[in-house]
C-alpha cells in the first residue's frame, strides 16, 4: 500500500526548490537529504517542457538533494530539476512510501492511519456501527472518519473516553459514542 507522505506545491526561488505539503508526523526522516521518494502525479496534467512537442513527464522517483525548513514549511531541491519552469511541473505531485518500509510505531498506543482504514467500527456491546473509512488530522485532536452501513459518514473524535480500544489483530475498532454523536 502506497502512503502519502507529502503534496508538491508551488515553487521557491528559482533554481527549481519546491515547497512541500507534509502529511507525516516524521518529516526530518521522510525528507532527509539523500532520500529516494516515489511519486504519482497530481490530478492536473504537468505543462509542457520549453523544448517544443516533448511534455514533461514526472519522474516515477525523485531523490532529495537538500531539504530545510522555511517559516513552517519545508523546502525541498530534488536532484535533476534546476530551474522554476521544471518545478512548477511539479506541482501537484503526491510523494509516497511503501508501507511495508514503515515501522509500526513504538507506542501501543499509537496507530499509523492505514493500520486503521478498514476496521469494522463496533460499540462496547458489538452492535456493528460501519467501518473506518479514513483518518482526518484536525487541529484538536485526529477524527475516525466512519462509514456507516446506510452510506452516511460520521466523524468521532479519535481520544480515549470516546474510542476505548483499537484491537488490530481483531480487526475492530471499539466507540463508545456520546448519545447524537453518530447523528451529526
Amino acid at each position: 500500500m502506497q502512503l502519502v507522505i507529502g503534496r508538491i506545491g508551488k515553487p521557491h526561488g528559482v533554481r527549481g526548490e519546491v515547497t512541500v505539503e507534509v502529511r507525516t508526523d516524521e518529516p526530518e526522516a521522510r525528507f532527509a537529504p539523500g532520500t529516494v521518494l516515489r511519486t504519482e502525479p497530481g490530478a492536473t496534467p504537468p505543462p509542457a517542457t520549453d523544448e517544443p512537442g516533448v511534455p514533461f513527464r514526472v519522474p516515477a522517483e525523485l531523490t532529495i538533494e537538500e531539504a530545510r525548513f522555511h517559516q513552517g514549511r519545508v523546502l525541498i531541491a530534488f536532484d535533476g530539476i534546476l530551474d522554476r519552469n521544471t518545478a512548477e511541473a511539479l506541482r501537484g505531485t503526491l510523494l509516497v512510501v511503501d508501507s511495508a518500509d514503515v515501522a509500526p510505531p513504538d507506542d501501543p498506543e499509537e496507530f499509523h492511519d492505514h493500520q486503521l482504514v478498514g476496521l469494522a467500527v463496533v460499540t462496547p456491546a458489538g452492535e456493528r456501527l460501519g467501518e473506518v473509512a479514513r483518518i482526518d488530522h484536525a487541529p484538536s485532536s485526529d477524527l475516525l472518519v466512519l462509514r456507516r452501513p446506510e452510506g452516511r459518514t460520521a466523524l468521532i473524535p479519535f481520544v480515549r473516553a470516546i474510542v476505548p480500544e483499537v484491537d488490530l489483530a481483531g480487526g475492530r475498532v471499539v466507540v463508545d459514542p456520546p448519545a447524537g454523536l453518530l447523528d451529526l
